[in-house]
């Protein structure tokens, strides 16, 4: 019941708060953002005292991949438009607009990707973690 009441917390409560996806190129950069909807420090549920949860909207562009990254907090994605296909710990899975997903900490993401050439795919992400870890640690080459 706790995960569930801190779930309905997260998805009622959405604040704008603004933040730069992480990227290894300006040109990467110009392909696809991300956006920090909501953080707060978790208080008053007990399992979770200290976390912090993160709603982030992704926007990738048309044919547009991320680079290879790693997420270091519990991550629920949820696909709002388009379609993306994803290599995940050396799984590919696709994902179409309604579909969500969950992700263990620190599994690498070889590629994330929009499968459309003419239409953007947009990501609802929800992190739940460490208070002040980033969101996104692009993996070293």
């Amino acid at each position: 019941m706790t995960k569930f009441a801190f779930g309905f917390v997260v998805l009622s409560t959405v604040f704008a708060v603004n933040a730069k996806a992480q990227s290894s190129s300006h040109n990467e950069a110009a392909k696809h953002t991300a956006k920090v909807l909501f953080q707060r420090e978790i208080t008053s549920l007990p399992d979770v005292k200290g976390q912090e949860a993160k709603v982030v909207l992704v926007n990738l562009a048309p044919g547009a991949a991320a680079s290879a990254h790693r997420h270091p907090q519990a991550t629920i994605g949820y696909v709002l438009e388009g379609e993306i296909e994803s290599i995940f710990e050396g799984k590919k899975y696709t994902y179409k607009a309604g579909d969500t997903f969950w992700e263990e900490p620190n599994g690498l993401h070889e590629q994330t990707r929009n499968v459309s050439k003419t239409r953007e795919a947009k990501l609802l992400v929800f992190f739940i973690g460490a208070k002040g870890t980033p969101f996104l640690v692009p993996e070293k080459k």
